[in-house]
């Protein structure tokens, strides 16, 4: 299995005297001290290792045993670091819930260092919950069992699912008790990001009005996420059409983002602007949920009264945080204050266009539905989608063929994982009976998700037809659609059962589920339940936490 859930380190080597040490690098500390504060990680009673990710370990080419000794749990603790290593706190400022929040940073997190991964990448490697920092504004820099390791099963399965995530590395309980709605066993994360820059980091900057600290944190971010807009630029020098370049590709990252989480029906849960990251890349796992009856305002945060951060509205969130994001890049955009806004504005308005194609290249993958080519040829969309650089002939109508699914969907609150997936067999019947056409009336288990027939077979009708026109066997489509189509996903009844089973002390449900979780598109003999959709009255009622 490759997330491990283990109790203490049973299986330790022996104590090495000579411990392996990672080769943990200072870049933030190094070049933007003015965003670091540097602070060490709390001494906790009785550090024990709960979860180990071996792939996550693997990408970053350390050695899993010597992780599982006490030198190993040091490490993960930030007790015993290399000497190399300076751990800082990140500032950031944000808005949340729509209002400016002013000065926030890190409360409960470390940075750890930079890592050079076998692969080439350079990613970063933070604890979440390793105690206060000098900017945790009241808090107690503590975290509980149960939010770390929703957070490692769910960071998780979204990988699995082909969508940008950070990576859970490890789970660690401290030994001592942390009260939130009740008692509860103190953990943290180690957690695994491209970089922890977010759309709060530049807020901050601005607010500063430092022009060369701005122009320093977006030389570090272009050469992190976009090395290529460097090619050829001097050293500390920022050309305006190079930054114009970068805020089009995280605008361009968001939109792919959003339009994944959209397609498998993830809900974020508290969308501020320092939880969006500029790599693109799902970031803090707080209160999030997955949709199960199809409603786009569905909510589940408890701390979203207004339903701003709602399935359907975060589209229009992640544009309004890009908006933000523009406003700090005027200084770097044009020296004169109006054509620079005219430049932010464009570069935002692009977001609609390019969040409609990335959602109608998730819907079309989802769907079954062909794209075309050049050359003539269709076939069907993969997963995770490319998106198109611009529309095609068939845009219209596709658009039609998906909205009308969805207020199908809508209609009657239809489990959006089983609706799809139930269509994906439907294709897969027909291919594995070796019939040459789709039937004229929806299957019998796809129909069983419906009350009344009506609205579904006039949809089925228009959706054969489609499939008929764009040439493609039924077995190819049917191949794409059940790797575009989860069986399983981090289905919110399941995720409170083996949490709750956590802190009673049984990981064994949390093993089980991450596993299933780890090959969401393939059906698993025996792991039914993990796909059962919960009952509607409960799904209704769902609430999370975001666990501070």
């Amino acid at each position: 299995m490759d997330a491990r859930v283990t109790p203490a380190a049973m299986a330790a080597p022996p104590h090495d005297p000579a411990p392996w040490q990672p080769a943990l690098q200072a870049l933030w500390a190094d070049t933007l001290p003015e965003l670091t504060v540097p602070c060490r990680a709390q001494r906790w009673p009785a550090p024990r290792l709960v979860w180990l990710h071996d792939a996550v370990v693997a990408a970053l080419g350390w050695p899993v045993e010597a992780l599982h000794g006490p030198d190993g749990v040091a490490l993960l603790a930030g007790a015993a670091l290399p000497p190399a290593a300076r751990p800082v706190a990140l500032v950031y400022a944000g808005h949340q819930f729509g209002r400016w929040a002013g000065r926030l940073g890190d409360g409960r997190a470390l940075l750890l260092g930079e890592v050079a991964c076998p692969n080439g990448a350079l990613v970063d490697v933070g604890l979440k919950g390793s105690g206060a920092t000098p900017l945790a504004r009241g808090g107690d820099g503590r975290a509980a069992l149960g939010p770390m390791l929703r957070e490692a099963l769910v960071s998780e399965a979204m990988h699995a699912l082909g969508i940008p995530t950070t990576r859970t590395l490890a789970v660690l309980t401290t030994g001592d008790t942390v009260w939130r709605d009740g008692p509860q066993p103190g953990a943290w994360l180690v957690r695994v990001a491209t970089s922890h820059l977010r759309v709060g980091t530049f807020q901050w900057v601005a607010a500063l009005d430092d022009p060369g600290l701005l122009r320093r944190l977006w030389r570090f971010a272009a050469q992190r996420h976009d090395p290529a807009l460097l090619e050829g630029l001097n050293p500390d020098a920022c050309d305006p059409d190079r930054v114009q370049a970068w805020l089009g590709a995280v605008v361009l990252r968001q939109a792919r983002l959003v339009a994944l989480w959209m397609g498998v029906g993830f809900i974020h849960g508290v969308m501020n602007t320092d939880n969006m990251t500029i790599s693109g890349e799902t970031i803090d796992y707080g209160p999030c949920a997955f949709m199960e009856g199809y409603d786009p305002a569905t909510v589940h945060s408890s701390i979203d009264l207004g339903g701003r951060y709602a399935w359907g509205n975060q589209p229009r969130i992640a544009q309004w945080n890009l908006a933000r994001l523009s406003e700090t890049l005027l200084p770097l955009l044009h020296p004169d204050h109006d054509t620079a806004v005219a430049l932010a504005t464009d570069a935002v308005r692009a977001f609609g266009s390019a969040y409609q194609r990335a959602w109608r290249a998730v819907m079309r993958a989802k769907l079954g539905l062909a794209a075309p080519h050049p050359g003539g040829a269709a076939s069907p969309v993969a997963w995770p989608p490319t998106v198109p650089a611009q529309d095609d002939a068939w845009t219209e109508d596709d658009d039609a063929l998906i909205t009308d699914w969805l207020n199908a969907l809508a209609a009657e609150r239809v489990d959006w994982t089983l609706a799809h997936r139930r269509l994906a067999n439907a294709v897969a019947d027909v291919a594995q009976a070796g019939l040459g056409a789709l039937p004229e009336h929806a299957p019998a288990p796809l129909h069983a998700l419906w009350s009344e027939a009506a609205p579904l077979q006039r949809w089925w009708g228009r959706w054969r037809a489609r499939c008929v026109r764009d040439g493609v066997g039924a077995p190819v489509r049917a191949a794409a659609m059940r790797r575009a189509n989860p069986w399983y996903i981090p289905r919110n009844q399941r995720m409170e059962e083996v949490l709750h089973a956590a802190l009673a002390g049984d990981l064994a449900p949390a093993r089980a589920f991450a596993a299933v979780l780890q090959r969401p598109f393939d059906e698993q003999p025996g792991a039914e339940r993990w796909a059962a959709p919960a009952p509607p009255e409960w799904a209704q009622r769902y609430v999370t936490f975001c666990g501070t």
